[in-house]
């Protein structure tokens, strides 16, 4: 049976509301009696009941994260940097997984209710008014990779990021241009094909729309991606994927098909997860410093949590910048920024 609060006070010959005002540091406890007390902790092996505690301050100590997939590379740096913010504030994460689906999102949302004492939320194609429905204007909530005024939010700057990789193409002698997009109505994606446009037409070069072949960010939709733009009657001379996972797919698709990566065609990705310098050839992309997003959102929660931030909601843009590696440039190793 559980140790209960009572018998640590009685150990400590002391009152219930003293042992609980040492334990929660709501007011300061004489040396002697804290002495006794932590004795009496350590020797009944008590742990304070987190439910009560939480009642006792009106805080969980925990904080959501919900995150449109829990898998890949992106989401565990995503996750490392948030979680490693959380600790220097000693928070606990709750971190769950969901997708668009009005119903599924909207129980991802309430399941977190009275558990936590903020939200960050990664999900740019969520329904965002069923977020506002189903966590209360006390709940302070970040968003990342979303634009949407009713809460603070975090975006990379996709748009100069792609129109720096194009650029880059375009300087490289490359004038088919196929670029792979994620997910439909998802807004990272969305700007990453905005840039990309923009570039081709500063640089008076046509935009094809069959030239955009459809992906939804997994390694598997990049590689049959790539396999139809091999099937092309005129084959594109480059490959930008949305993002790196299915700039992988793509290469992988190419190498089966014995083309000369970047001699025939070259390929380009966006994030610079960690696996992207090691590939053989090593991938040319945008980096986004995905742990630093995960650390600035949860500093930025912090801020409200805490009140050291003022309720006007703000938009940050975090930077890019363009890595040349081996699939673009024999030349590797080279960087240059993104447009902010």
């Amino acid at each position: 049976m559980a140790t209960t609060i009572k018998q640590v006070a009685d150990r400590a010959g002391v009152s219930i509301a003293t042992v609980s005002r040492f334990l929660t540091g709501a007011a300061p406890v004489s040396g002697e009696t804290g002495k006794r007390i932590r004795a009496a902790v350590e020797e009944l092996r008590y742990v304070p009941h987190e439910g009560a505690r939480s009642l006792i301050r009106r805080r969980s100590g925990a904080v959501g994260v919900l995150l449109p997939d829990l898998h890949g590379e992106f989401f565990s740096e995503l996750i490392r940097g948030i979680d490693r913010a959380a600790r220097a504030h000693g928070l606990h994460l709750i971190v769950s997984s969901s997708n668009t689906d009005r119903r599924d999102f909207a129980a991802s949302v309430a399941a977190t209710r009275g558990r936590v004492d903020g939200l960050i939320v990664d999900l740019p194609d969520a329904p965002n008014e069923t977020l506002r429905r189903s966590v209360p204007d006390t709940v302070p909530v970040v968003l990342i990779g979303a634009a949407e005024g009713a809460y603070d939010s975090l975006v990379v700057d996709n748009y100069g990021g792609a129109r720096a990789m194009t650029e880059h193409l375009i300087e490289q002698g490359r004038r088919r241009i196929a670029f792979v997009a994620g997910p439909p109505r998802n807004f990272d994606s969305a700007e990453r094909l905005r840039g990309h446009r923009d570039a081709l037409a500063a640089a008076g070069i046509r935009h094809e729309p069959s030239l955009v072949l459809p992906g939804d960010f997994g390694e598997e939709s990049g590689f049959v991606a790539a396999q139809k733009a091999l099937e092309m009657k005129n084959r594109p001379d480059a490959i930008f994927a949305g993002n790196d996972s299915m700039a992988i797919g793509a290469l992988a698709a190419l190498q089966d098909a014995d083309v000369e990566i970047p001699r025939e065609i070259a390929v380009g990705g966006f994030d610079d997860i960690r696996l992207a310098r090691y590939i053989a050839p090593s991938l040319t992309t945008v980096r986004v410093s995905i742990d630093a997003l995960g650390q600035r959102a949860m500093e930025r929660l912090c801020g409200l949590l805490g009140g050291t931030q003022d309720r006007v909601r703000r938009r940050e843009t975090l930077p890019t910048e363009l890595v040349i590696r081996r699939s673009t440039d024999d030349a590797d190793g080279r960087t240059g920024s993104g447009r902010a």
